[in-house]
């Protein structure tokens, strides 16, 4: 996804406010956290308070936000969005 792309979703974002993951190449926004070891795809989303850390991976169009946490080997895929204080841990949210 482009920047551009990304602008069609939230009209706000800029590269001072987002960036892209180094493993993966997704956009992040500055006020989430995703650890280096995790991945975020080309086409998913990690923003808000959200954390994504140790081998978990955000996968395809799927979104993490919020407080969301998305911890160990865990995978969400597909067009899944994870939301609000929810957790994913070990196994996989499609």
């Amino acid at each position: 996804m482009t920047l551009e792309q990304l602008q069609r979703i939230f009209p706000d974002a800029t590269s001072d406010t987002w960036h892209q993951h180094p493993n993966g190449g997704g956009w992040v926004q500055n006020t989430a956290k995703v650890a280096e070891t995790a991945y975020v795809g080309k086409d998913a989303l990690v923003f808000g308070n959200a954390e994504v850390f140790e081998n978990a991976w955000v996968l395809e169009n799927a979104w993490v936000s919020g407080d969301a946490r998305v911890y160990e080997s865990a995978r969400v895929s597909g067009s899944a969005w994870v939301s609000k204080d929810f957790r994913v841990y070990k196994g996989e949210l499609k």
